[in-house]
């Protein structure tokens, strides 16, 4: 009975490392695509496109990245 117990044990720790490792990996990913999103908003509002960040463009930015800024763009120009 301590064999499986022990056996449980390093299964449970093996899935929490993978899990930790995988939510790192997504945060990761939505930290540089908000980034690259927010410098890609700043070089727009230089130009004299001003789309304003809130909350919903934020999350379309982080998810999207390049291409969420992109959809911002339209519907900017789109003005919905």
């Amino acid at each position: 009975m301590d064999f499986y117990f022990l056996a449980m044990i390093g299964i449970l720790i093996l899935v929490a490392i993978l899990i930790i490792k995988l939510t790192l990996k997504i945060i990761r990913y939505l930290a540089i695509n908000t980034a690259i999103g927010i410098i890609l908003i700043f070089i727009l509002k230089f130009l004299g496109i001003n789309i304003k960040l809130n909350l919903i463009n934020l999350l379309i930015i982080a998810i999207g990245g390049v291409v969420g800024v992109f959809i911002l763009l339209i519907l900017h120009f789109l003005h919905i």
